[in-house]
């Protein structure tokens, strides 16, 4: 049966099974290899999208969940050739080392900040769940206020 999404502003019919986690959907089918598979269970969230503009982990999602709405990878964040906001930040922060989990970490982070478009630490570690283990996490909290546009906890 196909499954119609709309991935990065764009149309795709996709004769896959329904239940085939999006993940699987959006690197093997689209070939959109940004978005990384970390545990299968999703508790790491290198998988994280943004499903309708909110952070959803896409390893255990099922495709048929995603019809219908919105899907935005890492791919399609910057517009015209132009880098997010929270991309710059995290250039401009040194954030990644290895850089596998920061596709989805960045994902969950545009959604944090849709949503509290100021986060005060306690927001950030409440909504930002993702597992980096090279343990880039200060420099995380530091990227994500300057992306905010403000200095709480940034580092001096």
């Amino acid at each position: 049966m196909p499954v119609t999404l709309t991935v990065n502003g764009k149309e795709h019919t996709l004769d896959v099974e329904p239940e085939m986690p999006l993940l699987w959907v959006l690197r093997e089918a689209l070939g959109l290899t940004g978005t990384k598979f970390g545990c299968g269970i999703s508790a790491c969230g290198a998988c994280t999208v943004l499903l309708d503009g909110r952070a959803v982990r896409s390893c255990t999602l099922p495709t048929s969940i995603a019809a219908g709405k919105r899907v935005t990878t890492i791919e399609g964040l910057a517009l015209g050739g132009t880098v997010h906001k929270v991309q710059q930040a995290w250039v401009s922060n040194q954030v990644p080392q290895c850089g596998y989990c920061q596709s989805g970490m960045i994902m969950a982070v545009v959604a944090l900040l849709a949503e509290h478009p100021a986060p005060t630490d306690e927001e950030i570690d409440a909504g930002i769940t993702n597992i980096c283990r090279c343990g880039t996490f200060a420099r995380v909290r530091t990227a994500i206020h300057e992306a905010a546009g403000s200095t709480e906890g940034a580092a001096s």
